[in-house]
């Protein structure tokens, strides 16, 4: 396994597996689901909301959530760890929310009280970065798994196409039905808020937000340094280019025809950068 240039990655991974661990040893996993009824209804215990996607509860939903991470590690090497932690972050504090007032409000008095349990682990949070996946990666390849064993002939045969990112839409899919319903129920508002979000639907400024560069190991000041640098030293360049060819020019010519030297290009480049 490779976490190259995705740290956030690597901590949501080790963080998880870390989490379930730890909640195992010291026997306080009892703390990380939610009962509607028990817990928020009767005990007042909301802060569950806050700490229920903090780890998984059995070996098996750990291990398909951290392949699941794993093989979305492409949004964050395409966003860059400062967006895909901010987006995290946003996606988590919503899917704490929402899952519980649902189950709450809609889905428990519809049932009668019968659906009442939401489980625990980042489900939600996961289905919202495979909402990402699903719109920014493309397929690379597809294949066809056949219904019947018979020859291959000019006609259509039955079967079922599928391609290579398959396999990551099962991993999620393995996540969702492991407590179904409420593993379901989380696994759908995940998805929705990452559709939200790629959508436009949330507010401009959560959108827009951004954790501290610091926090996931940008150095935003040498960066400016290094930037202010070669800015200095291109301007120097172009200005003793631009003299040089201001001398060659005949006296009377339009000066707004010459030609940009490489060096004023990028002098431009750099200031847009700005």
């Amino acid at each position: 396994m490779s976490f190259a240039s995705t740290p956030v990655t690597r901590t949501l991974v080790l963080g998880l597996v870390g989490s379930s661990i730890a909640a195992s040893i010291f026997d306080v996993k009892h703390y990380f689901y939610i009962s509607i009824g028990t817990h928020i209804i009767q005990y007042r215990q909301t802060w569950r909301a806050l700490i229920y996607q903090l780890c998984y509860t059995n070996s098996s939903e750990v291990l398909f959530a951290a392949m699941a991470l794993y093989n979305m590690r492409v949004v964050e090497q395409q966003w860059g760890s400062r967006k895909y932690a901010s987006f995290i972050l946003v996606s988590g504090l919503l899917t704490a929310i929402i899952p519980p007032v649902l189950l709450a409000a809609v889905f428990r008095p519809l049932s009668l009280g019968v659906f009442d349990f939401l489980p625990a682990g980042p489900t939600p949070i996961i289905f919202a970065v495979l909402a990402q996946y699903h719109a920014m990666v493309p397929h690379i390849y597809k294949y066809k798994v056949a219904f019947s064993t018979g020859p291959p002939t000019d006609e259509e045969s039955p079967g079922l196409t599928l391609s290579d990112k398959s396999t990551k839409y099962l991993m999620a899919l393995q996540l969702a039905l492991f407590q179904w319903p409420g593993s379901l129920l989380g696994a759908a508002v995940g998805w929705m808020v990452g559709q939200a979000w790629r959508s436009e639907l949330l507010p401009g400024s959560v959108k827009r937000w951004r954790l501290p560069g610091w926090i996931v190991g940008l150095k935003g000041r040498k960066s400016n340094e290094r930037f202010e640098g070669m800015r200095r030293r291109l301007e120097s360049e172009g200005a003793s280019t631009g003299a040089a060819s201001g001398a060659q020019q005949p006296v009377g010519g339009d000066s707004n025809n010459r030609r940009r030297t490489m060096g004023q290009q990028l002098l431009d480049e750099v200031r847009g950068a700005f």
